[in-house]
Formats: C-alpha cells, structure tokens, sequence
C-alpha cells in the first residue's frame, strides 16, 4: 500500500460536516416522531432525499447503473446504512438510557477495525489508528457522562440490538468501498431507492399514513431530515468512503456526540463542564489520530 499523509484539511472539514448533519437529525427526529410513525417518518426520511438525489444526480447528467448484481450490492447498503441499523437502533434505545444509547452506537469505528484486520484487510491498521478509535470512544464516555455505563447487563437484548446497529454501520462503510467506480450522487440515489422501495410498501401497511394529520412542525421536519441529513449526507459519506477510507468516515460518529454538546450550548444555553471539554478534546484527537497516516 502506497504510503499517505495526513488528509487534506478539505476532507476533515467535510467529515465535520457530516458529523453535523448526522448529529443535528437527533433533535429533528424528537419532533416529527411525536406526531409521524416511525416506519412512515423513515420512509419519507429515504423518500425525500431519493427525489433530491436523483434530481442531482439528472442534473450532472449522471445515470443509474445497470444490473441485478449492483442493484442487489445496494439494496444490501441500504439495509446495513439505513432501514436495517435504524430499526434496531430505534427499538434498542426504547428500552435503555439515551445515553448508553449513544455510547454503545459509537462502537462503530472499533467494529471496523476488527473487520478490517480479522478480514478484509484493505487499508492500513496499525497502534495509531487502534488508539484513535479507543480514545474517540472514551471521548464519547465523558461527553454523555461516565454514569451512562451503569446500566451495562441490564436490558441485555436491547444492548444488543445496539450494538448490532454499530456494526451495521460498520458493515456499511465496509461495503461502501465496493463503489468507487461510481459517483457518489449515483450511489447515494441508488442506496435511497433500495430503501424507499422496501419502507413505502411497510408504511402504507403498517401506519396507513393517509389517516395522519402531522402538523406543519413536524412536516417541515421531516423534510429537513430528508433534505439535509440524509440526503446531503449520503453524498458526503459516500465520498469520503473513497477519500478517508472506511475507517476514517466511521469516526464522524465520535464527533457526533460533540454537535450534540456544540447545539446545547448554542440552542439551550447550555454551560460545558471540564469533563466535557476533556472528552470533546478527545473525541476530536481521536478522529484525528484515526485520518492521520504517514
């Protein structure tokens, strides 16, 4: 393997944006759930940011691919980035602390290493980027609070799910890699059609959503989650898979628990504490030693 210096700065910052757009859906998510079915808000969630996709992706004069094997690679993308990790993430936090939530699902990065040096073995691994994940975890420990390991063993089944999720996630930067050869508007679009096709048919079935009357709250929303932070996302995750590597996009989930302390001072007036500030400083220095190869 070719040796690399750090990446460009311009990669980092988009990484930051995504951890963002990733982190900024929480808040969104509480306000359309209360009055949108989750089956019904995820399928509008994929829904909304196909359309936009593929009017982007009209736009560069890009086309779809062609083929049973690439359309089955991304229907499995969909199902690892999106509806598979978010049903078992949704139904694992129902039953357990938020806060152990977020630290069992920043595992993700942890999970691609494993992977990627028990399996596939496609990028470079090494002390530097194992103690990067390791310290972008415990970044994310002294963020949500140390308390939040209190409930390790309890609701096991749903830890579980959790946890699955994570490497679910890992799976999909994992796999993400398989699509290099394409655009990654293209891929982001056919990701999202995957996923549309197997939540509408769910919804209409489950939620009858044409029963609903959400109001323009929560609609506006679900927009914005499909807008921004799904389908402006994707396009950035996708690139950075190629850019960053699977391992690099992974750890945009350590940052995230920063946006979420970054939008409570911001938004709630909320005051930082030391042991936030330390476990941000953390969780940033842990991103970094992950994306930093010489």
């Amino acid at each position: 393997m070719t040796p690399r210096t750090a990446p460009p700065a311009l990669e980092l910052a988009l990484l930051a944006c995504l951890a963002l757009l990733w982190g900024g859906s929480y808040p969104l998510l509480k306000v359309a759930v209360a009055e949108i079915p989750p089956v019904t808000l995820i399928a509008v969630r994929v829904t909304v940011a196909a359309a936009l996709l593929m009017a982007i992706a009209a736009a560069q004069g890009e086309c779809l691919p062609r083929g049973r094997a690439i359309w089955g690679r991304l229907f499995l993308q969909a199902f690892l980035n999106s509806y598979g990790a978010w049903t078992l993430l949704a139904w694992g936090q129902r039953q357990i602390e938020s806060a152990l939530g977020a630290v069992l699902n920043s595992t993700s990065p942890l999970f691609v290493f494993l992977f990627t040096v028990l399996v596939t073995r496609h990028e470079a691994t090494g002390g530097l980027r194992l103690v990067g994940a390791c310290l972008g975890l415990g970044g994310v420990v002294l963020i949500v609070g140390t308390d939040a390991l209190n409930g390790l063993g309890g609701q096991v089944a749903a830890q579980i799910a959790v946890l699955v999720s994570a490497g679910l996630y890992a799976g999909a930067a994992l796999h993400g890699r398989r699509f290099s050869h394409l655009p990654p508007v293209v891929t982001a679009a056919g990701t999202m059609l995957c996923a549309s096709a197997v939540l509408l048919p769910a919804s209409l079935v489950l939620d009858r959503p044409w029963t609903l009357t959400p109001s323009m709250t929560a609609l506006v929303a679900a927009l914005v989650l499909g807008v921004a932070c799904t389908g402006l996302a994707l396009l950035l995750y996708f690139r950075l898979v190629r850019t960053l590597g699977s391992l690099g996009v992974a750890s945009q989930s350590y940052l995230r628990a920063g946006v979420g302390v970054l939008l409570g001072v911001l938004v709630l007036g909320e005051t930082l504490t030391p042991t936030v500030i330390a476990g941000v400083v953390a969780a940033i220095a842990g991103v970094v030693a992950i994306n930093w190869r010489r």
